[in-house]
């Protein structure tokens, strides 16, 4: 029983920095006013790298050896443990996904950021379908926050681009 409460305590331990790192990820960002899309894309990118590091530490052999002798020990930690496991899983589920859809908006950003603003409507149509596209048949992308974040992000880097432009020219 010695053990068990001291890997109780490791997991409470773990189960508190998970959790920490969980309610980091769905706090509101903060960003630049004028940020563009390719900063979203690679908040998901990290996002994605952070949780996939953690799940492959969840997945480890030192950790499954704590976790199954505390099965073994019929412990109540576990209960927790297995919540937020599923809920690790989740969000680099969700992660993983985002980036994938953000990608297929990649090929836009360079026109986006570096064309003229007559060569840039060019490219608006396309983008914005497949924005929608995003939006018909991302299960994680769909919400109204992470569009608007993500239109947002676009028509600030159409503005800037203008602006670039026009002091140029």
């Amino acid at each position: 029983t010695e053990v068990t409460e001291k890997l109780e305590e490791v997991v409470m331990i773990w189960i508190k920095q998970i959790r920490q790192v969980l309610v980091e990820g769905e706090q509101m960002r903060r960003e630049a006013d004028d940020i563009g899309p390719s900063a979203e894309l690679e908040h998901w990118k990290t996002r994605m790298s952070s949780f996939n590091s953690l799940l492959d530490e969840i997945k480890s052999s030192r950790v499954k050896k704590i976790i199954s002798i505390l099965q073994a020990a019929r412990s109540k930690t576990l209960k927790q443990w297995k919540e937020l496991d599923g809920n690790v899983t989740i969000a680099a589920n969700e992660a993983k996904d985002n980036v994938r859809y953000l990608y297929t908006l990649d090929k836009f950003f360079g026109p986006l950021a570096k064309a003229s603003p007559v060569t840039m409507m060019e490219h608006v149509p396309s983008l914005l379908n497949t924005v929608c596209m995003i939006y018909c048949t991302s299960p994680y992308y769909n919400t109204s926050e992470r569009m608007t974040s993500l239109l947002l992000k676009i028509t600030n880097q159409m503005i800037n681009t203008c602006k670039t432009y026009l002091c140029e020219g």
